[in-house]
């Protein structure tokens, strides 16, 4: 809607009516910094449950780092992860779909990116069979990784460690350039657009998160959605930062909480508090008394 048009923090309840399906980005939008969510928020996702309401998680995070979320949230339905390039069953742990980057897209894409920035590093998160659960990760020496994973495999060329697995995100860091996250974005943009889809999800975390081409949170939420008879005006998302901005721009109610980086806050059409203040959660709590 633009930042002129958003409905006010006092008013986003009037959005409320006729929504059939929620859903929300995790990090940031329903959960507090620490993982956590309110009792109120559990008390209400079991409220839809019980009311056999739709809820789903669309996030940036692998399939593996779904089942903590579940089970503090109690939710036990679908989960789009990987911004929109695997769909998860939270029940069973079962991967539902994906959508992988070629090999081919991969060896493009450091190529572009390696000649740019040549201390750029690289790493990937990759899926196993449909059907079988959870994501694997990997990471060149010259990535460093945010947080520790103890298991990750290691390789000096991200295509070496990548070969023959199914990547679902490619992931890109580079330090001591000068570049924030917008800017590293802005400036992946120019050279890999046409070969992925880029994106971040944390403006404190120089980061870029690549997906296939034309795969995003909003695609998959869509054909989610679809799946359930669903379009886009019964479905209100939730996000924070520029990986949502696709699906609060699909959706028929876009909402931003509070704090959202502006690309989310432009693409919105109300802004709910954040998840200090069970914001998701009570809009959810609005819709259901709709």
């Amino acid at each position: 809607m633009g930042l002129d048009g958003l409905v006010t923090t006092a008013d986003w309840s009037s959005l409320a009516g006729g929504v059939r399906l929620v859903a929300t980005d995790l990090d940031g939008t329903l959960l507090r910094h620490d993982g956590s969510v309110s009792a109120f928020t559990v008390d209400t996702f079991a409220r839809a449950r019980a009311d056999g309401f739709p809820i789903v998680f669309v996030t940036g995070r692998p399939p593996r780092w779904l089942p903590v979320v579940a089970d503090a949230t109690g939710h036990s339905g679908v989960a789009i992860c990987a911004n929109g390039a695997a769909v998860m069953d939270l029940a069973t742990g079962a991967l539902l779909d994906s959508h992988p980057i070629s090999p081919e897209t991969i060896d493009e894409v450091v190529r572009a990116l390696r000649a740019e920035l040549p201390a750029i590093g690289f790493a990937a998160e990759w899926v196993t069979e449909t059907g079988e659960s959870g994501t694997d990760f990997g990471h060149e020496h010259a990535f460093v990784p945010r947080y520790v994973v103890g298991d990750a495999a290691r390789d000096h060329d991200v295509r070496d460690l990548t070969s023959g697995r199914t990547v679902v995100k490619l992931l890109a860091r580079v330090l001591g350039t000068g570049h924030d996250a917008d800017s590293f974005l802005d400036h992946a943009l120019e050279h890999v657009a046409h070969l992925v889809t880029v994106t971040h999800s944390n403006a404190d975390d120089v980061l870029l998160e690549m997906s296939a081409a034309g795969v995003s949170k909003g695609t998959s939420l869509a054909a989610y959605a679809e799946g359930l008879g669903l379009v886009a005006a019964d479905v209100a998302a939730a996000g924070d930062m520029p990986n949502d901005v696709p699906m609060l721009a699909w959706a028929g109610v876009g909402l931003a909480v509070e704090g959202a980086h502006p690309a989310v806050l432009d693409a919105a059409d109300a802004v709910l508090p954040g998840p200090d203040d069970d914001g998701v959660a009570r809009f959810l709590a609005a819709v259901l008394d709709s």
